[in-house]
């Protein structure tokens, strides 16, 4: 089994002794190192809220690393904070868009012959540009717009040694038990209008509000040294090299093992991003309790095999990991503490064709439902931090779906909405 490691190289985790249960719905599968239930349309994460502490990094000097514990707390807490998007290849993303609750929305990017063709326009925008909307109150259930959801009374993942310390590892585990949901009182996703703040178009060439990253630190931008490694660096437009200036990513698959980052185009300013590594490409992550994600993207299979080869993935990392050192020292990085890798969807071994999602950090999460591989067509998929419900959720969008500028509670409401092919997960036992 491998597990997509945000501090460096791969790590087998332990498989689970515990023999298999029946899944909520059919068989269980043990292929490649790990269970496998039934394919599912929707996961959602409920009972987010926690508090403790990770290991802030507080200095970078000359390879060496110091931190200090981080207190946080609230109904997403750790991820209430900026996050960071990344893509693995094989993977064709086509669109993107980043949405905050509150009502306030960019304007729409325009494309242009010069940013289709060259991928130099739309970075100069700025988040304090943002145009004010009203609130709109939606509400269907004494004033708040909610939605049902199910609790999981199954069996828990099994945390590897030291998770409960914020190690963010999880061993093998066998697949949920029976079905065992049942209705609980109804969730508040939260009223007022959703505006969308980043946007990544990649037939028309536009992005706005969106910068596009990868680790080729020294090829441009960004630094590279023996101690840490290659940092940070802005990203080319085929993605497989780095850049001396923010470009647009080009409509086109990304190949096997390389990976995009996606962060706001906010660049970090003296200590507005906290302790970066010097001499990075350092921006704003996506900010917020409460936050929307859009994507399209297709997984497309190349039949290649070895260290992460055929193993597409999209996830989400708290952004101080990669604006300090993501794969490297274990000291130069808070991922190791519990400070929160969200895995939305994620190949586990070369060609599989199943994708699963995995929470990591002070909670841990996940069980053995998965999202069929897009491989042929592409799907859309949103992602939300339902701070209101203290809950994530991750849903395959019907085609249909657009990535307007504005979504409305109802919309997003929908998105969290209990449907029959769906996995439920409780964080909290």
């Amino acid at each position: 089994m491998h597990i997509k490691l945000a501090v460096g190289a791969a790590l087998a985790a332990s498989i689970s002794t515990v023999s298999a249960q029946a899944c909520s719905q059919g068989a269980a599968e043990f292929l490649g190192g790990n269970w496998y239930c039934s394919s599912v349309k929707s996961i959602a994460y409920m009972n987010f809220e926690s508090s403790g502490s990770y290991d802030e990094v507080t200095g970078m000097d000359g390879g060496h690393c110091t931190s200090q514990k981080k207190q946080f707390s609230g109904p997403m807490a750790p991820l209430d904070g900026e996050v960071s998007w990344h893509f693995r290849g094989p993977l064709h993303l086509k669109k993107f868009a980043y949405y905050t609750l509150g009502g306030n929305d960019k304007r729409d990017a325009k494309p242009s012959f010069h940013s289709r063709r060259h991928g130099h326009g739309h970075f100069h925008r700025r988040a304090e540009e943002k145009r004010a909307v009203g609130d709109v109150v939606t509400a269907t259930i004494n004033g708040e717009v909610v939605t049902w959801r199910n609790d999981y009374n199954g069996a828990a993942p099994t945390p590897a040694a030291g998770s409960g310390s914020g190690s963010g590892v999880l061993k093998n585990k066998t697949p949920s038990g029976g079905d065992t949901r049942k209705k609980t009182q109804p969730v508040k996703v939260g009223s007022g209008e959703w505006g969308r703040q980043g946007y990544y178009d990649a037939e028309k060439g536009v992005a706005d509000g969106l910068t596009f990253l990868n680790h080729h630190g020294g090829q441009g931008s960004g630094v590279f040294d023996y101690q840490l490694g290659n940092s940070l660096s802005y990203a080319s437009e085929d993605g497989q090299s780095g850049s001396a200036s923010p470009v647009v990513l080009k409509d086109a698959v990304l190949p096997d093992n390389k990976e995009i980052i996606i962060m706001t185009d906010k660049e970090c300013k003296g200590d507005s991003c906290g302790t970066v590594r010097p001499g990075t490409v350092a921006y704003h992550g996506f900010d917020g309790a409460s936050k929307l994600f859009l994507a399209e993207f297709s997984m497309p299979m190349t039949g290649k095999t070895g260290f992460n080869m055929d193993m597409p993935a999209a996830w989400i990392l708290n952004a101080a990991i990669p604006r300090t050192l993501q794969y490297g020292k274990p000291e130069c990085s808070c991922w190791k503490s519990g400070c929160g890798e969200f895995d939305v969807l994620e190949i586990l071994d070369s060609g599989n064709t199943r994708a699963k999602s995995t929470l990591h950090g002070h909670l841990n999460g996940g069980d053995s439902h998965f999202f069929e591989r897009p491989t042929e067509k592409a799907i859309k998929v949103a992602v939300v931090f339902n701070a209101a419900g203290s809950s994530a959720h991750i849903k395959i969008l019907d085609d249909d779906v657009e990535f307007s500028p504005v979504m409305s509670s109802d919309k997003v409401a929908d998105f969290c909405k209990e449907a029959p092919s769906n996995s439920i997960f409780n964080l909290s036992g």
